[in-house]
């Protein structure tokens, strides 16, 4: 049993303020599907009414912003955040107050960051220690996946009381970073049939680690140790490989299964392939901002300093048609 508390919807300050009734008019909304003139109007940080003036009555004491010749965009949800996170001897530079507040500031009101437990930790304990983090210094609403980092009957037992009791269900899983956080096959296979058992959904870091391992050892041994190394050491195919294995053993297991950051154009056109072959079943696949509006020749021979900001895993690909080909994937 855990003694964590259930995930709270976080009330920012400003809402917990007199100004808690907003009406904003003449706007243009834009949704997923269509754009259209309407009033809203917001109490408590909900909206209760979309539509024409004409059908509300609003009451006194509101706020009322006029949007003539602008547009009301819902708040964004960004699933795939590392806010403050400790890795390869390192912590991320945004914290849960910094990160958060720069995503309001840009429109977005809700994150999902990543619980990643080191290799023989306790999940619900990293879980614990995430919510710490977060709890106090979040400004706006916030969600947790949690990676699974090695595999034991324990941490089975630890899924089933995340989902459960806590309100986590869905799970990152690496086929990168060998010795690190990479599973193999077999545990990929038990792993998903237990996410299935809970009805979650799967997460994956599509990248071959043992390729990447062989090809990091190949490149040190050639002095090759800047961040040009990075993308040597993990070109296309490897991600692609992983992207398609990745899928077959999730359908095997009939297993909701999101591919996170897929970079290049052959693994986007793997992971395509994968839905038409499932017919949209079981997979679905994100890309990064990164990678849609930029590609690695930007940072090619200009210093260290520059290289190695450009550098993420999976990377940047050298091929310039790269950004194009996965926004008209994202278009389908």
């Amino acid at each position: 049993m855990s003694t964590s508390p259930k995930p709270v919807k976080k009330v920012p300050i400003h809402l917990q303020s007199a100004q808690n009734r907003v009406y904003i008019k003449n706007g243009e909304i834009v949704n997923h599907d269509k754009s259209f003139k309407a009033d809203v109007y917001i109490e408590d940080g909900i909206i209760k009414f979309v539509g024409p003036s004409s059908e509300i009555t609003i009451p006194g004491g509101v706020r009322t912003i006029d949007a003539s010749g602008l547009m009301i965009i819902p708040g964004g949800i960004d699933p795939h955040t590392h806010m403050q996170l400790p890795f390869g001897g390192a912590v991320a530079v945004d914290d849960f107050y910094h990160g958060t507040k720069a995503a309001v500031a840009g429109g977005t009101t809700m994150i999902i960051d990543f619980v990643l437990p080191n290799k023989h930790e306790s999940m619900i304990e990293a879980y614990d220690k995430w919510r710490s983090w977060a709890d106090p210094k979040v400004c706006c609403d916030y969600g947790l996946h949690v990676g699974i980092t090695w595999w034991s009957k324990s941490v089975s037992e630890e899924l089933g009381i995340l989902c459960k009791e806590l309100g986590v269900n869905s799970f990152k899983t690496f086929m990168a970073y060998k010795n690190l956080y990479q599973l193999n096959d077999s545990d990929l296979l038990d792993v998903f049939e237990r996410i299935r058992g809970l009805n979650g959904v799967a997460m994956v870091h599509a990248e071959n680690g043992d390729i990447i391992a062989k090809n990091t050892q190949r490149l040190l041994a050639e002095g090759i140790t800047g961040p040009e190394g990075h993308e040597l050491s993990r070109p296309e195919e490897v991600e692609a490989e992983a992207v398609h294995r990745a899928c077959v053993l999730a359908h095997q297991a009939a297993c909701p299964l999101y591919v996170v950051h897929v970079m290049s154009k052959s693994a986007g056109i793997e992971l395509a392939r994968a839905r038409h072959r499932y017919r949209g079943r079981y997979i679905m696949g994100e890309t990064l901002a990164a990678a849609l509006g930029t590609d690695a020749t930007c940072c090619q021979h200009l210093g260290f300093d520059h290289e190695a900001a450009h550098v993420l895993s999976p990377p940047l690909r050298p091929d310039k048609t790269t950004p194009e080909f996965l926004m008209k994937l994202l278009a389908k």
